[in-house]
């Protein structure tokens, strides 16, 4: 049979079945580099009950990745998709021209054709350094959803610089993103859409054996604004976190600061709770008033992970709880938003949310089964007014001054 074909004596697995189960498709080694190869292809079919919609995915991928010495990596894959999503997914790209967490190409009404791609290269100098430069997503937390950096949006450049040294772990992040709704400026004479730039830092401090403490920072700003292109602002070019206190950082300046902290405790052996907390902004006053003042924004992120649960080995759940205020991830102008390419930058739902979500898998040799529920309450934007849910409108539209709050 084609299974049997090429069989190996010595491992007794067909050339066939280990290509298909256990190694790359090509694969090259010596002592200096390793390569390989893999061919991705990716076929779905499914049912959106509550439409009444046949769904399916036709993907053809590939991965090419390696090492060259010791200190430095590559990796790169590519995609072609055509899909017929849900209704609920289909309205979401119509509405942002771009399928979520992918990209953008021939996007209809019905079916959809878009390409995506990731690239990353790595270079390691010694164990205590790591220099990334790619065309990827990053994630920071330790829950399914992060509202300081998630992976939810569409891929973009950056340059990524790790460090470690004993208890501490450093990393910052450049990187420069699209927003094809941005409005295009009369004396910009450059095709496609206009550009905007963020700089987050994340310090991480294992402060016990159970006990991690992170610090975040994050600042974006429009590549070109009408007095002119400003490009890579190297004011924020440092290392160094938290040099403006968060009541000060959106007065005067078109940049836009968030920080945040994420925290993760061990309380028992494989299970841990986590937690984050992002300050978009506010004002002490206002915020321990408790009035719904619009400019108290911040996001909450409270969760229980683990593993093996019942003492069953490979049943792992996580059961997780987000909420944002109205106006949070906003700015007065959307390039300084927290946002990449029409999709936010945090959580998927933008702002003005609470979310409770649960998430149980088990895994069997090569089958994986996994179940999720999710409830959402959330507020709405009616026409023409701005109670906070869509990031990508200026605060200064907001419908109110006080009184704002979740849903």
């Amino acid at each position: 049979s084609v299974m049997n074909y090429g069989i190996d004596t010595l491992n007794k697995r067909s050339w066939v079945y280990r290509k298909l189960f256990k190694e790359h498709l090509i694969e090259f080694k010596n002592e200096e580099y390793s390569i390989y190869a893999d061919f991705l292809p990716d076929f779905q079919i499914g049912k959106d009950i509550e439409g009444n919609r046949s769904t399916w995915l036709n993907t053809r991928g590939f991965q090419v990745g390696g090492n060259v010495g010791e200190k430095f990596s590559f990796y790169l894959n590519g995609f072609e998709n055509q899909g017929k999503f849900a209704d609920y997914v289909n309205d979401y790209i119509v509405a942002n021209q771009v399928v979520p967490g992918q990209g953008y190409g021939k996007l209809g009404t019905d079916k959809q054709d878009w390409a995506y791609v990731t690239a990353l290269l790595s270079y390691s100098p010694n164990k205590y350094l790591n220099f990334a430069l790619g065309y990827d997503k990053n994630f920071i937390g330790d829950g399914y959803r992060s509202v300081l950096l998630s992976d939810v949006s569409s891929n973009y450049s950056f340059f990524r610089m790790r460090a470690s040294l004993g208890s501490l772990q450093y990393q910052t992040i450049y990187a420069y993103m699209l927003d094809p709704g941005a409005p295009k400026l009369a004396n910009d004479r450059r095709l496609g859409d206009r550009g905007k730039w963020m700089a987050a830092h994340y310090l991480d401090w294992n402060a016990t054996n159970r006990l991690s403490i992170g610090f975040f920072q994050a600042v974006t700003w429009a590549d070109a604004e009408v007095e002119g292109k400003r490009g890579f602002d190297f004011n924020y070019i440092h290392p160094f976190m938290f040099l403006r206190p968060v009541e000060n950082t959106n007065t005067t300046s078109p940049d836009k600061m968030r920080m945040g902290i994420n925290v993760k405790y061990e309380v028992l052996e494989k299970t841990a709770l986590y937690g984050q907390f992002m300050f978009d902004e506010f004002t002490a006053k206002e915020f321990f008033a408790g009035n719904g003042y619009w400019a108290n924004k911040w996001a909450i992120q409270l969760g229980l992970r683990g593993s093996d649960l019942f003492k069953v080995a490979r049943l792992n759940y996580l059961a997780e709880f987000n909420t944002a205020r109205p106006y949070t991830y906003a700015h007065f102008d959307r390039l300084s938003n927290y946002s990449n390419y029409n999709q936010p930058l945090a959580h998927p739902f933008g702002a003005n949310f609470r979310e409770f979500l649960g998430l149980l898998s088990y895994s069997v040799k090569r089958f994986d089964f996994q179940g999720q529920a999710l409830y959402a309450a959330y507020g709405l934007d009616p026409e023409g007014t701005n109670y906070g849910k869509d990031i990508f409108k200026s605060y200064e539209t907001r419908a109110v001054q006080y009184g704002s709050h979740v849903g």
